[in-house]
């Protein structure tokens, strides 16, 4: 009996091994296998890789926006939840979005004109608690006219209530951070 017992959990062990083995050879494989045209490898936040769909292309009424969003210093894209963001010092300041008969949609945070925003027919207060702190989300459809001017000034007072103050400085100061060039080497003193 305790011969039975311990083959048994000897079994159980070993198979646990591989399981634990193979998720390991496909977490290193996800980068070097080719992925499809619809999949891409990302990694979360401890990073393991995963394979994701790749997010659909901003629309035509999108990519103005999209561009405006990380023209801002310190901006980049990012897709945490197959949704198109743009982030600054590791954090989100607008949510770019598909909806299923909307054209795109978009979530700001709005401390100033959070209450004018909201007086609007496109307009709603941000789902999952962040309406609390500020956050409305607009949705378009097909037939809505996309007042552009206007969003591009929410992404701006989104993009200035969550960057760090020295990036916010120098978008006052209309210049752009410069890129970074290394260090001349110094040569070797000589004895």
């Amino acid at each position: 009996m305790q011969l039975a017992r311990s083959a048994l959990r000897l079994r159980r062990v070993q198979s646990r091994r591989r399981e634990r083995l193979s998720l390991r050879r496909s977490d290193r494989a996800v980068g070097r296998r080719a992925l499809g045209p619809l999949r891409r490898c990302v990694t979360d936040a401890a990073g393991r890789g995963r394979i994701a769909a790749m997010p659909k292309p901003p629309s035509k009424e999108m990519a103005p926006l999209v561009a405006y969003a990380l023209g801002l210093p310190g901006a980049h894209e990012d897709f945490p939840w197959g949704e198109r963001v743009a982030k600054v010092a590791k954090k989100v300041f607008v949510f770019f979005g598909h909806g299923e008969d909307k054209v795109f949609g978009l979530s700001v945070k709005l401390p100033q004109s959070n209450e004018m925003a909201l007086h609007l027919p496109f307009v709603t207060p941000t789902g999952y608690g962040l309406g609390k702190s500020g956050w409305v989300s607009a949705s378009f459809t097909k037939k809505d006219k996309v007042p552009v001017d206007m969003l591009r000034e929410w992404i701006l007072e989104s993009y200035r209530a969550v960057a760090p103050k020295t990036l916010v400085k120098q978008l006052d100061a209309g210049s752009l951070p410069a890129a970074r060039t290394p260090a001349p080497k110094r040569k070797p003193k000589q004895r």
